[in-house]
């Protein structure tokens, strides 16, 4: 007599893969671009400066240095699963303050929470994708995770931005749709494997604080540089582009505002997946030369007050940010010793954290002076030193292949 009955009762739920978890990533940092084309109007509500919103805008990033600097490899101990689950609570509690947003306190609370809910998904979330794909995906999963990583960002700008425009409750909508986004990853995220073989759900936090060898500074700094001056493009658009093209321009339809910001990310991935097909000797320059075009686009956007201007800045920009960023990252990651490789790279997505927060401060107190034009033409004009610089360097002194 034949048994065929026994393996259909202990056969458990199948799991998602990595497409499940890239998924999950996309859902959770979509949360944090939200309120970008927002910004309108809470200033028409709040009454608040130019300078006001950088700062609202910098809180999410100092969420996320400090997160990075704090938990940046938390999910190596405590396992991914907990750590997405925790990411995406913090998402949600972003969302809650954003709801009961009655004044700049909630704002500012609501953009730190998002921040920590970022740097916890920024890391564990693309390690998961990685380690869930089968052996033969790898390079898939790659492109997964980054996608996931810039698409999220992209289409959270998006769809808030056509939920304000064409939806009621503009400052309503978008957060309570996120919520139920967010209800559908949590339980994608019970359905994910565990990869950490000896997972502790009560593990310590073990601050690590930056760290780079002295033989990997010749690579790291330049490299990070890149990093910085991308990033910072990146703060730019999602923070005062939206006033930009509201103020000067005439633009006041938020889905146009989250198309736009939408673009500088999806250009971002496209360079990411550039970089796949390049030797990263050559992507780290050209990505550099590329960031140089868009912000001179940029620039000129601002001069001419010229919408078109600004949506080909907004694509060579990303292109460039997306290219530099992901070869950057390969050549610290190649350079840096197998034992402190972690610290380093943890290292290198905090300085890169700090360019989409300082240079956007800076930008917002210009305004006050300079108003809006002279103060994005001063930030270019730097940003483009910067870069350009970064890029003449790396084309005389090469990082190590990937």
């Amino acid at each position: 007599m034949t048994r065929t009955s026994a393996p259909s009762r202990t056969r458990r739920p199948p799991r998602l893969g990595y497409a499940g978890a890239g998924a999950v990533f996309a859902i959770g940092m979509a949360g944090t671009t939200l309120p970008t084309p927002l910004y309108g109007l809470y200033r028409q509500e709040l009454g608040f400066s130019e300078l006001t919103v950088t700062l609202v805008f910098a809180a999410y990033a100092v969420g996320v240095i400090l997160t990075l600097l704090v938990a940046g490899g938390y999910s190596d101990e405590a396992g991914r699963r907990p750590v997405l689950f925790y990411s995406l609570v913090l998402g949600a509690l972003s969302a809650v303050c954003f709801l009961l947003e009655g004044g700049l306190p909630l704002l500012f609370a609501g953009r730190v929470l998002s921040g920590f809910s970022a740097g916890l998904l920024s890391g564990v979330g693309t390690v998961a994708v990685l380690e869930l794909a089968p052996p033969g995906r790898k390079t898939r999963a790659a492109l997964v995770a980054t996608a996931a990583n810039m698409g999220g960002l992209g289409c959270g700008a998006l769809v808030a931005g056509v939920l304000a425009e064409y939806a009621p409750a503009p400052l309503v909508l978008p957060f309570v749709t996120h919520l139920a986004l967010l209800a559908v990853a949590g339980a994608m995220v019970t359905a994910l494997p565990e990869t950490v073989d000896d997972a502790r759900l009560g593990a310590r936090l073990r601050p690590r604080g930056l760290s780079v060898p002295a033989s990997v500074r010749g690579v790291f700094v330049p490299c990070a540089l890149a990093a910085f001056a991308g990033f910072a493009l990146l703060g730019l658009f999602t923070s005062l582009a939206p006033s930009f093209l509201a103020e000067t321009l005439g633009v006041h339809n938020h889905a146009v505002v989250g198309l736009v910001v939408f673009s500088v990310f999806f250009s971002s991935t496209v360079g990411q997946w550039l970089v796949g097909h390049l030797a990263v000797a050559r992507a780290l320059p050209l990505g550099c030369l590329v960031l140089v075009a868009g912000l001179l686009l940029v620039a000129a956007s601002l001069w001419a007050e010229s919408a078109a201007l600004l949506v080909a800045g907004a694509v060579f920009g990303g292109l460039g940010q997306g290219m530099a960023f992901r070869a950057g990252l390969s050549a610290v990651g190649d350079a840096a010793p197998a034992a402190h490789r972690g610290a380093t790279i943890s290292s290198f997505f905090v300085v890169a954290y700090t360019g989409i927060s300082l240079p956007v401060v800076g930008v917002g107190a210009l305004t006050l002076w300079l108003g809006l034009v002279g103060a994005g033409l001063t930030f270019s004009a730097c940003a483009i030193v910067v870069t350009a610089a970064t890029g003449l360097y790396l084309l005389r002194h090469s990082p190590p292949s990937s």
